[in-house]
């Protein structure tokens, strides 16, 4: 066995913990379902500020999650996790073990209260039932992962090089420019999932990612933009861009010089002012990218509908109970349709979730029509239906949460430079920037990086500092044109869960054209 951490002793360790989740998980009293998640990560990282190298560095991280469904009476879950180092790689059989025991009596003592709670509690204690997983088909698999540029063979210094560079670059873009920080990262991840059903998925995913943060300052105010170019490749996407049909991106030079340029443009544009009526919004597929994951993707993960994260993170309007939901009901124009596809490239797409459930599409709203939730075995027992493969953890010992894959808008059939020129007096909107929603997302404030003002079917005059503020169900059912240009973007930093998971995934969507009121800036 490797005495250091690596992605290669994923392989080695296969065997044992699978025999671990199996026949010694079996030997426990009372166990029903057990489950390790095994996870280690070999990454680099540099970055520059105004000019200079700021910082650089690589790491290799380990760590593992246990789950434990057990019980004498009802059965409950147990979980355990724990992040590992060098040292513990000769002990890593004995130290699972005792994971797996850990969590195994914490669902034995969260049992024995639940059926104590029963007996003590009549009407209230009945509505608590075993812990129960759906079904699901059982796979061993092994997923490679993807890259021209092997994240582990890239050299740190060449990493400091292209930072230091695309810094100097930026800062001698235009003297408005105050301030810029230019950031990459490239890993390699390696998990296995095995479970006491007899999963056993080998699952690795490259990933890279460049940030560009600027700030320039003129004409009595300050600009702020930052952006991100990233995918689940090698080091190659940073030197020549991402070239897929459905997510493309300059090299990520360029990248950061456009924000650079933007960033100066909007120093010398007004304050967009706010009005108090609606009107007709066109916005960008930028835009949709941060309100597919704010009014569409959030509100459908289940285990916020079912009020399981109802007081660190809200609820949605599309579950208010069991037997009051909005499952069949018009949602939205019948041109909008939503969904979550873990097989859409960049940051959300994998074949296999954290419980071993094979990843597929799940449509959310169907020609207006809402149709279903992201969920897990556990909220699919509860609610019905299908796993459909979103339950995800950050990080190996933090719990797994519903979460996004890919979620988006559904691309249409209009031409994006009609959809404007349609339009007689409104605003087009592009690109997101900041996000205020509403506790159950039935209602949300986005703000955008640029807008511009629409008069007799042209662009006119550009804003900074403007959004839209909506009720959700009106925005969707204002909806009268969808464009064709359907783009993905990534999402560096969706925070989720308590403590705080925050994870990378993908939205997006083409451009749509609504109605909703203007939002503006101080002048």
């Amino acid at each position: 066995m490797t005495a250091s951490i690596s992605t290669d002793l994923i392989q080695q360790v296969a065997p044992m913990v699978r025999d671990l989740v199996t026949s010694r998980a079996r030997a426990r009293a009372h166990i029903r379902y057990a489950d390790i998640r095994l996870e280690a990560i070999q990454g680099k990282y540099s970055s520059a500020e105004n000019g200079q190298a700021k910082g650089a560095g690589e790491d290799a991280t380990l760590g593992f999650g246990v789950r434990v469904l057990a019980g004498d009476g009802m059965a409950a879950p147990g979980y355990f996790g724990r992040g590992l180092g060098e040292s513990d790689i000769p002990h890593l059989e004995r130290i699972l073990d005792e994971g797996l025991d850990a969590a195994y009596r914490r669902a034995m003592a969260n049992a024995d209260w639940k059926t104590q709670a029963r007996e003590k509690f009549g009407a209230l204690g009945e509505s608590l039932t075993d812990t129960r997983l759906h079904p699901v088909r059982v796979c061993q698999d092994v997923v490679p992962a993807v890259f021209e540029i092997d994240p582990r063979r890239v050299e740190l210094g060449e990493m400091v090089r292209l930072t230091r560079e695309i810094s100097r670059r930026v800062t001698a873009t235009h003297a408005a420019l105050g301030y810029n920080y230019i950031s990459a990262m490239t890993q390699l991840a390696r998990e296995m999932f095995a479970s006491s059903e007899g999963a056993l998925i080998d699952q690795a995913i490259a990933l890279t990612q460049g940030m560009c943060y600027v700030i320039a300052n003129g004409d009595g105010n300050s600009q702020a933009i930052y952006d991100v170019l990233g995918h689940q490749r090698g080091w190659e996407i940073l030197l020549t861009g991402v070239h897929d049909p459905l997510m493309a991106f300059p090299s990520f030079s360029d990248f950061a010089l456009a924000i650079a340029r933007e960033a100066v443009l909007l120093c010398q544009a007004p304050a967009l002012p706010s009005l108090d009526a609606e009107v007709t919004v066109v916005t960008d597929p930028h835009y949709n990218t941060l309100v597919s994951h704010e009014i569409i993707g959030h509100p459908v993960e289940l285990d916020r509908g079912l009020k399981m994260e109802t007081a660190y993170a809200g609820r949605s309007w599309l579950l208010s109970g069991l037997d009051d939901t909005q499952v069949g009901k018009r949602v939205a124009s019948p041109l909008v349709t939503a969904y979550s596809d873990p097989a859409l490239p960049g940051y959300g797409h994998y074949k296999y979730d954290h419980e071993g459930t094979p990843a597929k599409r799940v449509t959310h709203i169907d020609g207006g029509i809402f149709r279903g939730f992201m969920n897990s075995r556990q909220t699919a027992a509860i609610f019905g239906g299908e796993p459909n493969g979103h339950w995800k953890a950050t990080e190996a010992p933090l719990f797994p949460l519903i979460r996004m894959s890919t979620t988006v808008f559904g691309g249409g059939a209009s031409d994006p430079a009609d959809i404007i020129s349609e339009v007689d007096h409104g605003f087009y909107l592009v690109g997101h920037k900041t996000p205020s929603i509403a506790e159950s997302r039935e209602n949300f404030r986005i703000s955008a990086r640029k807008v511009y003002e629409i008069e007799h079917g042209r662009l006119g005059r550009l804003y900074r500092d403007g959004g839209i503020m909506a009720d959700s169900r009106d925005y969707l059912m204002n909806v009268d044109a969808v464009g064709r240009d359907f783009r993905l973007y990534p999402i560096p930093n969706c925070g989720k869960g308590q403590p705080m998971q925050t994870k990378r995934l993908g939205n997006g969507g083409p451009t749509m054209r609504s109605r909703a009121v203007i939002t503006g800036g101080q002048a």
